[in-house]
């Protein structure tokens, strides 16, 4: 059974059609304008609509356009007892299902159109439903972990990706957090839709909100064109505010004007842009202190703490530990070209023993730091290929290196090993240059060298 709505300013053929539609159990409305029926579609929502061509108020051409603009366009067929072949084809182009010539046979056939239709679109229907389930299950996929804590997120997860409701990801740094974001928006309606993610600690407030609301040429020292926000970027998908606790109280009431109004603003600009967005905060830190030490607005923090998730640091559920570490080693040597398929006893031990005060990012470094240095003869990761912080044995022991009988490329080896390095101090310090070469002790001239070198 279908909703349809039949259009034509001949009453007659309506009534006619409504008796034939309703015998196949078809939920049937008529009108006999154009006008009348753009009020019923603004209204009601319809699986198919038959409107003829020709009518004096409106033409079946100027329906179909608004129709499709609608939130849930329904499959159109048109119907005329004037052909033409410019206006077939201009009916086609705009997306009608079928164009029906009006004859003596106009119900018999119009009944196997619209069967046709219908089955096409229970079809479209049913794998959207299957792209969807898909995408839900990859993205959960990803999220690894048999902990009750992490089967608790991803029960989460499943139940709040539907809806609309702003989400704040809460956790230590290196937990995930950005990963649980993305899930949420892989498994929701708006994953056709852009996922725009920024770190509002990697950015002094001027640039940030340059960076969110866009400007106009002009708007201020550099300005030299106009620049969409990465807010109005993100409209009709999902935006990611990581490390949301870094922002000022500024820019925390800029924020709150957003997610009340649903309206932007660009820098230099003096109209609102509307935006359909839905917000997805993280944090490491404790907000809720903030607003009782007068460091962060309690509007807001209600306000983006719609649903609270909360994702708990590695140590805090070691069961997950080996199956990371699995998971790590099959991406890195599959990365990187290596056979390698497994840890020796020794390596996993360590591996499990390590507090990982990093979280999940600190494992992920150690498991690419391991496969890049290590040669695949037998196909295991050994304890002393393992970084000196998991293991506590410094690496330039020379029992700790192993070569392989056909010898290595040192030069190659060397440099892989510094692009790593490069690589994952980038990811750990959220893309930020300056906090890499922090944490790789070197000077920001030098990070910028090796950066270069290896174009990263």
């Amino acid at each position: 059974m279908a909703r349809l709505l039949i259009v034509d300013d001949e009453k007659s053929l309506c009534q006619v059609l409504e008796i034939a539609f309703r015998k196949e159990n078809h939920l049937v409305e008529t009108v006999s304008s154009g006008q009348a029926a753009k009020k019923k579609i603004e209204s009601q929502v319809y699986d198919l609509i038959i409107s003829d061509i020709r009518m004096p108020d409106l033409t079946g051409i100027e329906l179909l356009e608004f129709a499709r603009e609608t939130r849930n366009p329904a499959a159109f067929i048109l119907i005329t007892a004037v052909p033409t072949m410019s206006t077939a084809i201009q009916a086609l182009n705009l997306g009608a299902h079928r164009y029906v010539i009006k004859t003596d046979k106009l119900v018999e056939e119009l009944k196997l159109v619209v069967d046709r239709a219908l089955e096409e679109l229970a079809l479209r229907e049913e794998n959207i439903r299957l792209r969807r389930e898909l995408l839900r299950v990859f993205a959960l996929n990803n999220i690894i972990g048999h902990s009750r804590k992490i089967q608790a997120i991803l029960e989460m997860v499943r139940t709040v990706a539907p809806t609309h409701s702003t989400v704040l990801i809460t956790g230590e740094s290196g937990t995930g957090k950005e990963l649980v974001a993305r899930a949420i928006h892989e498994a929701s309606l708006r994953r056709e839709k852009p996922f725009v993610s920024i770190n509002c600690g990697a950015f002094p407030e001027t640039l940030l909100e340059s960076e969110l609301f866009g400007y106009f040429k002009g708007a201020f020292t550099g300005a030299e064109s106009n620049r969409k926000g990465i807010i109005e970027s993100a409209s009709g998908g999902t935006l990611f505010l990581d490390e949301i606790g870094e922002t000022s109280l500024s820019m925390q009431v800029k924020l709150l004007r957003v997610l009340q109004e649903r309206m932007v603003r660009p820098l230099g600009g003096t109209v609102d842009v509307s935006i359909d967005v839905r917000l997805i905060a993280s944090t490491n830190r404790e907000l809720k202190a903030m607003v009782a030490a007068a460091q962060f607005r309690e509007d807001f923090f209600y306000r983006i703490s719609v649903i609270p998730i909360h994702v708990a640091p590695l140590r805090e559920r070691p069961e997950d530990i080996e199956p990371l570490a699995r998971h790590f080693l099959r991406k890195f040597s599959l990365q990187m070209g290596k056979g390698i398929q497994d840890f020796d006893r020794e390596a996993l031990a360590a591996i499990k023993r390590c507090p990982w005060p990093g979280n999940v990012r600190e494992l992920e470094n150690a498991i690419e730091h391991a496969v890049a240095v290590s040669s695949d003869r037998d196909g295991l990761i050994r304890l002393g290929q393992l970084p000196e912080t998991v293991t506590g044995v410094p690496m330039n022991s020379a029992d700790t290196i192993q070569i392989p009988d056909a010898g290595i490329d040192f030069e190659s080896r060397i440099s892989q090993i510094e692009k790593q390095y490069i690589q994952a101090a980038l990811r750990s310090a959220g893309g930020v240059r300056r906090r890499a070469a922090e944490l790789l002790r070197m000077s920001y001239r030098s990070f910028r060298h090796y950066a270069k070198k290896y174009g990263i």
